[in-house]
C-alpha cells in the first residue's frame, strides 16, 4: 500500500491501534462523490484486505476542510455520468448505477471492520456511503440525508434499499420523500449511528481513536464472521443465516485467537490477540 499513489484519498496507518484511516480528500468540492474517488477507496481496502497491520479502517472526511466540515456532500453533479452516456437512454443511466453499486457493493463486502467517521454533511451518496460501512460515528454538528428529490434526482447509490433495512422504511420515506436533513441525534436514536454523538475536535477523535483501536486489537477472525454472518446472513432465509453461524463458529475455532482467549480466562489475565489463525 505505501508504493501506491492517490489523488483523492488520503491513506495513514495508525500502527498502536492496528487500524489505518481512509480519507475522503477533495475538501473544494465538500469530498462529493465520483467514479475516480471511489474506486480509490477499493483500490486502497483491497490492498488493506492482505494487510496484517490494518485489523479495522477509518473512512471519514479530510480534516483540512476549506469550506464546511463534510464527510461528503454527495455525488458530483459536474462530473457526468461517464465517458459516452446519454442521461436521455435510460439503459445508460442504468449502466452508470451498475458501475456505482459495483464500488458500494465492494466496499461493504471488506473482511474486515468499517468504521464511518461522520463530521459534518453526510448526503445522498455520501449518507450511502455511510450505510455500507459497519459502524458509524458522528459529531453533533453532522447531518444525514438524501436531497435528490429536491432536484428530480432518483437516490439510486443504495439508499431505498439499505436505509429502509437500517432504521425502517417508515422513517426512511421521511428522509427520502422529503429531502430534509435529519441530526446526528435523529440519526442515533433510529439506529443508524452507532453511538451518542459527541462535540466536534479532540472528542471526536477520542472517540473514533477508542473503537477503531479496540476493533484494531480484537480477534480478527472472529470479527471477519460475525461481519459476515450478521449482515450477509440476515439477507437469506433463518435457517440459511443459521447454518452460516455454525460454519462461521466451526473456522474460528480453529484460530489462535480462540486458543489466546481461553487461555488468558482461565489464567485471569488480558488476552493478547494477534489476528492469526
Amino acid at each position: 500500500m505505501s508504493e501506491m499513489k492517490f489523488e483523492h484519498i488520503l491513506v495513514e496507518k495508525n500502527e498502536e491501534g492496528n487500524y489505518a484511516v481512509i480519507s475522503l480528500n477533495r475538501p473544494d468540492k465538500l469530498n462529493a462523490l465520483h467514479n475516480p474517488l471511489l474506486k480509490e477507496v477499493v483500490d486502497a481496502l483491497e490492498s488493506m484486505e492482505i494487510d496484517p497491520k490494518v485489523r479495522c479502517v477509518v473512512l471519514r472526511g479530510t480534516k483540512d476542510f476549506t469550506k464546511k466540515p463534510a464527510f461528503s456532500s454527495g455525488a458530483d453533479l459536474s462530473y457526468g455520468m461517464g465517458k459516452g452516456l446519454s442521461m436521455k437512454i435510460p439503459a445508460h443511466m442504468q449502466h452508470a448505477m451498475y458501475t456505482k453499486h459495483k464500488y458500494y457493493d465492494l466496499i461493504e463486502e471488506f473482511n474486515k471492520p468499517l468504521i464511518a467517521a461522520v463530521d459534518g454533511f453526510a448526503f445522498g451518496g455520501g449518507c450511502e456511503l455511510t450505510l455500507v460501512c459497519d459502524i458509524v460515528i458522528a459529531t453533533k454538528r453532522s447531518f444525514f440525508g438524501f436531497p435528490e428529490i429536491v432536484r428530480g434526482i432518483f437516490p439510486a447509490n443504495g439508499g431505498t434499499q439499505r436505509m429502509a433495512r437500517r432504521i425502517g422504511i417508515n422513517r426512511a420515506f421521511k428522509m427520502l420523500y422529503f429531502g430534509e436533513r435529519e441530526s446526528a441525534e435523529t440519526m442515533y436514536d433510529w439506529g443508524h449511528v452507532s453511538f451518542p454523538p459527541v462535540d466536534d475536535g479532540e472528542e471526536f477523535e477520542k472517540l473514533i481513536h477508542e473503537k477503531a483501536s479496540w476493533l484494531g486489537n480484537a480477534p480478527t477472525t472472529a470479527l471477519m464472521l460475525i461481519k459476515k454472518s450478521a449482515k450477509f446472513g440476515t439477507q437469506v432465509p433463518l435457517k440459511i443465516g443459521l447454518l452460516m453461524e455454525q460454519m462461521g463458529f466451526g473456522i474460528n475455532s480453529a484460530s489462535s485467537d480462540v486458543r489466546e482467549g481461553i487461555d488468558a480466562f482461565l489464567r485471569k489475565r488480558e488476552p493478547k490477540f494477534t489476528g492469526g489463525m
